[in-house]
């Protein structure tokens, strides 16, 4: 089988109004996924507490985005990655509402330390 090639940033037809999220493809202990978000910021009072890591890349656009804790959240451009320890607290204070902000997150188990 060959496979096929896509292009992450290829803009969508028609901007969508709830956030995107695409499943690229998962394996044994991890998940990689496409968001794409247009405007959207996690709601207020709400935080993500997630039960893994996860590993995300900033690839257009712009976003912020806040650790429990910060008062204030970290601006982000394309090219800036942060890796999120399962439980570590974080939100979306925004994204760019004027064009597509493209992410690219990989949920995964970490190893153990032995």
């Amino acid at each position: 089988m060959i496979p096929d090639i896509t292009n992450l940033l290829t803009p969508q037809d028609t901007p969508p109004i709830e956030e995107l999220f695409e499943h690229l493809f998962r394996g044994q202990s991890c998940r990689v996924e496409r968001i794409v978000s247009t405007g959207q910021a996690t709601r207020e009072g709400q935080w993500y507490d997630q039960e893994h890591a996860e590993w995300v890349i900033l690839l257009s656009g712009s976003a912020v985005l806040r650790f429990e804790g910060e008062t204030e959240g970290r601006a982000l451009i394309p090219g800036d990655a942060v890796n999120i320890p399962a439980h570590c607290r974080h939100r979306v204070d925004a994204t760019a509402a004027d064009r597509e902000s493209v992410w690219l997150a990989i949920h995964y188990e970490p190893v153990e330390n032995g």
